[in-house]
């Protein structure tokens, strides 16, 4: 696994321009929705299609699963359930994505939106620790987070695919050591899915970004989907 993230590193420079343009914590703090607020406006129609669904799928992440600043069809979860659907899969992609989300405070939603859901799903891709490396916060903390949300989705017998990040050198080489093998070590301590790095195949392409620097476009989407779906119907076939 540890060669997965190697072979990302072209990847990292850009992640030092996406550092330099990222928004303060209190910016962060400003944006993110209250959870409550988003399942109420969007778990009546979302249930209702998991209930008929075969396959019931949790993308549990940030804003880079919350589909920040596209047209609701155009995010991560409702592309997936495309690609998904095409692929021949009766399949119902809930979107668990919330805009600023870190590490900590998925740790604090998880069993509220698991439970708040019709059944138990047959799978739950996990994407954090963006905005835990975007405000600098501890590797160790990240990753006590990240093993502790993967614990209860285990626990519950849920099957966990990680979606990973990677650090950008500014932060400093044993910040990014550390960072970089969050999602590789606990893929392998709890054999568990990964996806090294979400961002793969949009990174280094400005024109697949929005004008904030940060978050994907439609198009950027896409791509991303395309690289991660075939994984995630493997997961499902396994």
């Amino acid at each position: 696994m540890l060669k997965n993230i190697i072979s990302y590193g072209f990847t990292l420079a850009f992640l030092q321009l996406l550092i330099a343009c990222g928004p303060a914590p209190e910016a962060e703090q400003a944006v993110q929705e209250d959870v409550e607020t988003v399942l109420a406006e969007t778990d009546g129609d979302q249930t209702a299609e998991a209930k008929e669904a075969e396959i019931l799928i949790v993308a549990f992440g940030d804003s880079l699963y919350a589909g920040y600043g596209l047209d609701q069809k155009e995010g991560f979860a409702p592309e997936l359930q495309a690609a998904l659907t095409a692929e021949g899969k009766d399949v119902r992609v809930h979107n668990a994505g919330v805009s600023g989300d870190t590490t900590a405070a998925g740790l604090r939603r998880m069993d509220f939106v698991l439970d708040s859901l019709s059944r138990k799903p047959d799978l739950v891709i996990l994407g954090l620790g963006g905005n835990d490396m975007l405000r600098g916060l501890k590797p160790s903390d990240s990753r006590a987070n990240m093993e502790a949300m993967v614990k209860k989705l285990k626990d519950r017998g849920i099957p966990v695919m990680l979606t990973g990040m990677l650090a950008p050198p500014n932060l400093g080489a044993d910040f990014g050591k550390e960072f970089n093998m969050i999602y590789p070590a606990l893929a392998q301590k709890y054999d568990v899915a990964l996806y090294p790095f979400f961002m793969d195949g949009v990174v280094g392409h400005p024109d697949l970004f929005l004008p904030d620097g940060l978050h994907p476009t439609a198009k950027g989407i896409d791509i991303i989907v395309g690289k991660i779906a075939p994984q995630v119907v493997e997961v499902l076939e396994s």
